[in-house]
């Protein structure tokens, strides 16, 4: 059976090849429309489920993975800023306090017709705080431009944005984002064969 993995983040990639896992990417591109009437948990959840059931449409005998992952800080969601002032406004925000990281997973298993016989989701919280940050801190790290594909304008697994991070409560794969722990812990519970077959080989 196929695993596929429907993000074009490489660091979610780099995460599975991390595990030895056999997969392919396939990134779904709809559109991501944020309902603030939903609570950061359901959002992330509904937004991987909207992700994995786009891209298991296009897949036979398939594992489907999908994520969506956001920032929250006081109640309000940050996602991928759209430009370098925003990236550095997100930044000062965040600067010398403490936000919370949502990742949603979705899991769906398609048959050789490529019907869903099984799915699975669920969502992870880890609580983030940041030291203080300088503006020149902030102003050499959005030049660099890796603040504009993330999340909250950075990447805990950055070079320097991993020097923004005083302390983390809670998975730090969340962070980065894919909750490998609770992936693993989920896809045994629900899908013990398939949990068999990619972690330890066995022939399903």
């Amino acid at each position: 059976m196929k695993i596929i993995l429907a993000s074009a983040s490489p660091r979610r990639a780099s995460l599975f090849r991390q595990l030895n896992i056999d997969f392919e990417t396939d990134p779904s591109d709809i559109a991501e429309i944020v309902n603030p009437a939903l609570a950061p948990s359901e959002l992330v959840e509904v937004l991987s489920e909207q992700k994995g059931r786009d891209v298991a449409v296009r897949h036979n005998h398939a594992l489907i993975i999908a994520a969506d992952t956001i920032v929250c800080f006081n109640g309000r969601v940050l996602g991928k800023p759209r430009n370098d002032d925003e990236a550095a406004r997100m930044l000062k925000m965040l600067s010398n306090q403490t936000h919370e990281v949502y990742s949603g997973v979705w899991a769906g298993k398609a048959d050789h017709g490529g019907k869903l016989m099984n799915t699975f989701s669920f969502h992870e919280r880890t609580k983030v705080t940041f030291s203080p940050l300088s503006d020149s801190e902030i102003d050499y790290y959005v030049a660099g431009g890796s603040p504009l594909d993330k999340a909250g304008a950075y990447g805990i697994q950055d070079d320097f944005g991993a020097l923004f991070v005083k302390r983390i409560d809670g998975d730090y794969y969340n962070v980065v984002g894919f909750p490998l722990n609770a992936f693993y812990g989920k896809l045994r519970l629900e899908m013990p064969d398939l949990h068999k077959t990619i972690f330890f080989g066995t022939n399903v």
